[in-house]
């Protein structure tokens, strides 16, 4: 059994836990909490130079970590990660979209908001955020006007990378009143058997 470390509050370990819930992937999950240090310690550095979550360790005791890699390994052989080269190509575009264009916006927005509470030296910030964010949604909102998912006709990792950290959105102030395709998307999403919420 693999073990995961991560926080159910974090949209990158988020990712990992959703897609283990639509792929029945038997796990250990060991709770990671960043704010008191605990990927700072030695033992956690041996895991991961980064010192970062989400974190797996294989049962040979082989380790990966960054989000979207570890979405990809666990995808492998599954309708999650497409067999066609172009549409593997496709989802690793949305996947880099996610983390250069989306996750330093909107997820960076809500932690100021919700893990730090919107402390004074963070507001001016947290409002240059905005933009940026809202850009990465009316990309997102574009796509999905014309499409059900981001590659193909059935939810791939593409989807879980951009899922995780858009549907807390407003929780770093975006509006997600304002991206109806997104909405719907979301609760596509949201209405699957095995879905899982954030905790």
């Amino acid at each position: 059994m693999i073990k995961i470390y991560g926080d159910m509050q974090s949209g990158n370990c988020y990712k990992v836990a959703l897609l283990c819930a639509f792929l029945d992937v038997p796990h250990e999950w060991i709770h990671t909490d960043i704010l008191k240090g605990q990927t700072q310690s030695l033992e956690f550095e041996k895991l991961n130079p980064n010192k970062k979550i989400p974190l797996i360790v294989l049962e040979d005791n082989q380790t990966l970590w960054e989000s979207n890699a570890i979405l990809n390994y666990l995808a492998e052989g599954t309708d999650f990660l497409p067999e066609s080269t172009l549409d593997r190509a496709r989802v690793l575009q949305w996947q880099f979209f996610e983390q250069y264009s989306h996750e330093p916006f909107i997820a960076v927005a809500r932690y100021i908001n919700v893990y730090l509470g919107m402390p004074d030296d963070r507001k001016q910030e947290f409002e240059m955020k905005q933009a940026g964010g809202n850009k990465a949604l009316s990309v997102m909102e574009q796509h999905l006007k014309e499409n059900q998912y981001f590659v193909g006709d059935s939810l791939t990792i593409a989807d879980i990378s951009l899922f995780a950290y858009t549907h807390v959105a407003h929780e770093g102030g975006f509006d997600l009143g304002l991206y109806p395709a997104i909405q719907q998307w979301i609760d596509k999403i949201k209405a699957d058997p095995k879905f899982i919420p954030m905790s």
